[in-house]
């Protein structure tokens, strides 16, 4: 199985509620796209920051569950984000995650989230922590 099937089975809840879909995956990069809905947005119908974090958290923990040993799990530790634009209600957010760090211990991500149209929405650096196989 590749790695993009692999990451398309593994189930998790908040992605699916989240509408997370997986375009591209390999131990070098993950891209997938999010559509922005109003259970998604503010008041002001823009996107909700919290939920641009939470695709590029799973996103960024995607990218190293596909570099993880056999039978280890892994868990954010940390999470910056900044901000850049806003994303409306009714676009289209596509998110691309490339490792910074890829260690024993723990793996750094960080993810480009865009417009479809190419405008830079968030900046977000993660690290993950490598849990180990029981």
């Amino acid at each position: 199985m590749d790695e993009l099937e692999r990451l398309r089975q593994f189930r998790l809840p908040f992605a699916e509620t989240l509408g997370i879909r997986y375009l591209t995956a390999s131990r070098e990069r993950v891209t997938a796209e999010m559509m922005v809905r109003e259970a998604l947005c503010t008041s002001a119908a823009v996107a909700h920051g919290g939920a641009i974090m939470a695709f590029a958290d799973t996103l960024g923990a995607a990218g190293t569950v596909l570099n993880l040993p056999e039978g280890a799990g892994t868990t954010t530790l940390e999470s910056k984000t900044n901000f850049l634009a806003a994303a409306a209600l009714g676009g289209r957010l596509i998110g691309e995650a490339t490792p910074v760090h890829r260690g024993r211990r723990t793996q750094v991500w960080q993810t480009r989230v865009i417009t479809e149209e190419g405008r830079l929405v968030a900046l977000v650096t993660q690290t993950q922590m490598v849990l180990e196989a029981k």
